[in-house]
């Protein structure tokens, strides 16, 4: 059967890297035979505001506003504004999700920072006990493909930004992951904007080639959410604590257990 695809694009020219970006993707996965969407939010004007007008009429409690709680009721009552339920459509039928974007302020431009706090509503891409490696969308896969203002060497453990591993953490564990994404090792497009003409031409055909084989890649790993007690705070278990005590590295980037990162933890699977 073929595959779903569906870019979430977030970048304001025609002419970037990253809609080339965004464009080669399309072009090699309808290649593969893939049907693929593009939510293209700035040509959308997508909102990016998280408010009480993404609820259709009245909402319950309008003194002590809660948006996870009115989305959650809205969701379950078909009143959630039109403009989320028809992302939440396109995300059902996906079997990808790549999410290309330029990285701002270490982290997602706030338009589709907007995308990720109204279309993954409590109820409709996690609740209290599905989450992480139970997550609602475990059958799913997502993943970062960006530029950077920075080169690479900038972004490691000796540079001035500090290690990218740890600038992903939040991003691959605190959304994707948490949602039960199997999340796919980030494309990262190191500092286009300051590098040659082809330079930028081979950078291209390197995403390309990955397109070629990414929807077979195996997933970047994560402590699976049987690892912690829920009775005790979701603190890792004893047994789990004790079999990685005479490791040299951590479990991962944020459960370091106080030692060594592991390399490459949020940057390559099976490392």
């Amino acid at each position: 059967m073929a595959k779903k695809v569906l870019i979430v694009y977030a970048h304001q020219s025609a002419g970037s890297f990253n809609a080339a970006a965004k464009e080669a993707a399309v072009e090699v996965l309808t290649a593969q035979g893939c049907s693929v969407e593009v939510s293209d939010l700035y040509a959308m004007k997508f909102k990016a505001t998280a408010t009480a007008d993404d609820v259709t009429g009245e909402v319950k409690n309008s003194e002590h506003f809660c948006y996870a709680e009115e989305t959650k009721m809205a969701l379950e009552e078909g009143k959630l504004s039109a403009d989320i339920t028809e992302e939440q459509r396109k995300l059902t039928e996906a079997d990808l999700i790549i999410f290309q974007f330029p990285m701002y302020w270490f982290s997602l431009p706030a338009i589709l920072k907007g995308w990720i706090d109204r279309v993954l509503t409590l109820g409709y891409a996690y609740t209290k006990e599905k989450r992480y490696s139970q997550g609602i969308f475990k059958d799913k896969k997502a993943m970062l493909s960006f530029t950077t203002g920075s080169q690479e060497s900038m972004f490691s453990a000796n540079g001035i930004n500090g290690d990218m591993n740890v600038t992903l953490w939040p991003l691959q564990n605190g959304i994707l992951h948490y949602c039960g994404f199997q999340v796919l090792a980030p494309q990262i497009f190191w500092a286009p904007s300051y590098i040659p003409p082809d330079a930028r031409k081979t950078m291209l055909e390197g995403w390309r080639k990955r397109l070629q084989g990414l929807l077979g890649e195996e997933p970047l790993g994560f402590t699976p959410m049987d690892c912690f007690d829920g009775e005790k705070g979701f603190q890792l278990k004893p047994e789990v604590h004790e079999k990685h005590a005479s490791q040299q590295f951590g479990l991962a980037v944020g459960i370091h257990l106080g030692k060594p990162l592991p390399p490459n933890n949020q940057m390559k699977a099976g490392v």
